[in-house]
Order: structure tokens, then sequence, then C-alpha cells
């Protein structure tokens, strides 16, 4: 599946962003999709995963703030991004991975183009 992340930009401390990843293929029909973030100096982190069933997981530094969610008219995967510290600073990315065991296995081939948000304090 190809995927491509949009919504990024800068904002304050305080405010909110919406990003949006666009599938090429019926995102109902993926069974797991996620957002990760990569900041500077930093390996990728997963911040925010969706499985068929409804079940959602967030990295606890989000929880409370973000949520993900789906458009199957859309086939798009969102993260409502609220209350954005300095520290959400990130290239953010979109993935497919593999849910196995409890742990989520990014899918090198369905990385899509990374969306940037910088938050100011």
């Amino acid at each position: 599946v190809q995927l491509q992340a949009s919504g990024g930009g800068l904002v304050q401390a305080g405010g909110s962003l919406r990003l949006s990843c666009v599938a090429s293929m019926n995102i109902l029909s993926i069974s797991v999709m996620a957002w990760y973030r990569q900041a500077p100096g930093n390996e990728r982190e997963l911040v925010a995963a969706i499985r068929n069933g409804g079940i959602i997981e967030y990295v606890d530094s989000v929880k409370g703030r973000f949520t993900i969610s789906r458009d199957g008219a859309k086939n798009t995967l969102f993260l409502q991004m609220n209350s954005l510290k300095p520290e959400d600073t990130a290239v953010y990315y979109c993935n497919a991975p593999v849910y196995y065991s409890g742990s989520y296995y990014p899918v090198s081939g369905s990385w899509g183009q990374g969306t940037l948000v910088t938050v100011s304090s």
C-alpha cells in the first residue's frame, strides 16, 4: 500500500493540527494503521495505532491529546493533535504495520512521505 501524509506545519504550543494520510487502497481492508514520528536525533516511535475492531492505542505522552481515526469513504487515516507541546515537534509518518504478539512492526515498504510538525514555545 502506498501512503501519503500531509497536514503538518508550524503551530504555537497549545495549538492544534490535524494530519491526514491517504491510502492507495480501501483503508478499511487494512487491518492495522498507525502514526509514527521521528524527532531530530531520536529514533522513530509509534504514536498511535488503530486495528480492526476499533482497537486504539497511544503512546503515553500523547494520551488525552491526540486522536487517531480513519474514514473509509476517503481512504484516509487522521491524527487530530490538540494541546500541542514543543516536544511533539517531529516528522510524522503513517504506516500499515504488522501487529503480532502485542507489538507493532512497521512495514518498510509502506512508509509514506512524512509531514513536519513544528511546535514553538
